[in-house]
Parts: structure tokens; sequence; C-alpha cells
């Protein structure tokens, strides 16, 4: 499967796609995010896939879409990665759950809690879900240069939407709801559904692998009463992820390792 020149589910060739790559998991925003990259191209669409590939200061760069949740994320990073990727920041949605979070804030990722099944087929439970530090400390930097209102942290990724948003409902309702307990007590910010595996993926391949997250709505501000509004304008995580490729790009041109 690795040796074929055309990748089963992508459907690119080596070098369709840059270096950098930011992953949205909506195949719909992929053309929104391309709009930022200079001389963008449409390059494929194939289920779940969508890439476009352009240029950011001069190097090539992409965005691709992963679909929802960890097991496509981690088809999409394989194959980007055959093809010549090698530097991945997750541009996404999330619940929020830490109360000081509010709609429209956005999450930079440190780590993620694996409440997910794909990243157990790469790297053992005791292993943690940890984001490249390079691409955080460079998605934190694009969040202040641009005055967008962050916070910084660990995020828990789940399979299960409506196990989140249903648990009572569910057979395991007594796991879910005590996990759910203890990511408040701990702090985790927000919930969402790719971080952990493509954390875990990055690091099984050698790659860097970072995210940010626009935060679409928080339920337990909501159960608390606290005035909020849904957000679902993903622009300013967009813009965040377009300025940290810029500032990783500059990095790695000082270092002598851009392509």
């Amino acid at each position: 499967m690795q040796e074929m020149e055309l990748q089963y589910h992508l459907k690119i060739h080596y070098g369709d796609v840059g270096k950098y790559c930011i992953l949205p998991g909506d195949p719909g925003r992929c053309e929104l995010i391309a709009r930022y990259f200079d001389d963008a191209r449409f390059v494929s669409s194939n289920r779940e896939y969508v890439i476009y590939t352009g240029t950011l200061l001069g190097e090539k760069v992409s965005v691709c879409s992963t679909g929802i949740g960890g097991p496509s994320s981690a088809i999409a990073m394989e194959e980007l990665f055959l093809c010549g990727a090698d530097t991945f920041v997750r541009v996404g949605t999330a619940g929020g759950i830490d109360t000081r979070v509010c709609a429209g804030d956005c999450i930079i990722a440190t780590s993620a809690v694996r409440q997910d099944g794909t990243s157990y087929e790469y790297a053992p439970f005791q292993f943690p879900a940890t984001a490249d530090f390079e691409v955080v400390a460079a998605l934190k930097s694009a969040a202040e240069k641009l005055g967008h209102s962050h916070h910084v942290g660990i995020v828990q990724s789940k399979d299960s939407f409506y196990g989140q948003h249903s648990p009572e409902r569910m057979a395991t309702s007594y796991q879910l709801e005590a996990q759910w307990e203890a990511w408040k007590r701990l702090g985790v910010l927000c919930s969402e559904m790719e971080a952990a595996t493509q954390f875990v993926v990055g690091s099984t391949l050698g790659a860097r692998c970072g995210g940010v997250f626009h935060i679409v709505w928080n339920q337990e501000r909501e159960k608390l009463g606290l005035i909020q509004k849904p957000d679902e304008d993903t622009d300013k995580a967009i813009r965040i992820g377009v300025e940290a490729i810029k500032l990783l790009i500059e990095s790695d041109k000082k270092k002598g390792i851009s392509k």
C-alpha cells in the first residue's frame, strides 16, 4: 500500500502537497483556508478528503480535510506524510469544558486526553498524546500577534459525539459521566475528536503536529446559566493556523531545513 504511486484514499502523488499542511475536519473549510494561500489550486477530492495546495512565503503548503474522528485522520496523515508533508496543524472546532472558556475563544492544545480508539493501535496507553513544542509556540505567537482571545492547555479527544452530549442514555453512562467529571476537575479546556490521534500519529511518523480549536459552545457554562452566544465563525482559528505556518516557515528557513 505504501509503495503505490497514487495514494489509495487521498488520490495524490508525491509532491502534490507541501511540507506544511493544515488539517480541518470539514471538507467545506478547505477552500476557505486555501484563500489565505498564494497561488492556491485544487488538487483532489475523494470521500471526506479535499486537498488544495498553494504557497506561503514562497514555500509549498497544503490543506487537507480529515473528516470526523481518529480513523480518517490517521489515514490522511499517513498518506500526506508519504507524499512529502511533515508538519501538520489541525484547525478545528470544539466545545468548552473549563468554564473560563467562552464561545468564540480559541484553544491551542499542548496535549490531548486519549479517549479515542485509533491512537491505541499506534502506541500503548502509557504514551502521551502531545503536540510538538515548536508548533505550539508558533500557534501561541500567532494568536498573540493577531490579538485573538485564546487559552493554551489540554484538550479531550473522544470518539462519540453523542456519548458526550447524551451520556445518560448510553449503557456506559456510569463511565462517561465519571470521566467527564474527571476532565473538569483536571482543568481540561475543551472537547474535540481528532487531536489525540493526530498527535500520536505525528509522534509515530516523526512529524510535527499541533492544533488550534475554535470554541462553538460551552455546555458547562450553559449548566451554570452563564451568558454566552453560540459562535460558529472559524475564521479566527484559521487565521491563527495560517499565521503559525508562516512563523514555522520563517523559523525553518533560519535553521536551513525548509524545503
